[in-house]
């Protein structure tokens, strides 16, 4: 296992168009939910975290400002798995160029699957490919949109202790946004509330 002593992700007056004010903290192996109304800006801050959009504001990894850290590489440590996922070659295979594709079973995966043809892929087995295909790249934070949103109980099982596993294994962190309030306290440490304010601690 890592051991981290300090805050993983740390993110003073984040500012974006279209988002309040945010500040957050994600502490080693702490997996924290993202919840609110369809169009408050979740995904829209996933975005920002990740670089993706412009925005402003001090975003620090592991107490290193990102401003620091090249952008291909910010977004390989600090990575975003969104609702849906792109996909660019013909065979599952070839999207796991750095490995990882041996933890197919842990998803509920035969190991043929990797030379399944991705043109074939329901949109939940896409989803839980690319989560594989993300952890590979062994990053420091997960920022996860909705990733069991098309998922039976027993695949959205696999993927919250996939993801568990990872965090205590490694002591990155994760933001996970979920409409599902059950699925928040099952497996969060703490949840966020996002609203015109900004994020509230859930109660």
């Amino acid at each position: 296992k890592i051991t981290r002593t300090c805050c993983v992700f740390e993110v003073n007056d984040l500012s974006r168009s279209g988002l309040p004010l945010i500040s957050l903290q994600l502490e080693p192996g702490e997996l924290v939910c993202l919840r609110g109304p369809s169009g408050c800006g979740k995904t829209q801050l996933l975005r920002a975290l990740v670089d993706l959009d412009c925005n402003q504001g001090q975003v620090r990894l592991q107490g290193e400002a990102r401003e620091n850290i090249p952008p291909t590489q910010w977004r390989k440590r600090v990575a975003l798995l969104p609702a849906e996922s792109r996909w660019w070659s013909a065979t599952v295979a070839e999207h796991f160029p750095a490995g990882g594709i041996e933890s197919l079973a842990e998803l509920g995966f035969d190991a043929d699957t990797a030379g399944w043809q991705v043109d074939r892929l329901s949109s939940g087995e896409k989803q839980r490919l690319a989560l594989l295909r993300v952890l590979a790249n062994h990053p420091d934070v997960l920022l996860l949109d909705e990733p069991t949103a098309n998922l039976d109980a027993e695949n959205i099982a696999h993927v919250e202790d996939l993801v568990r596993r990872y965090l205590d294994d490694t002591q990155a962190s994760c933001l996970w946004v979920s409409h599902d309030r059950s699925q928040c306290d099952r497996i969060a440490a703490r949840t966020l509330e996002m609203n015109d304010a900004g994020l509230q601690v859930s109660g």
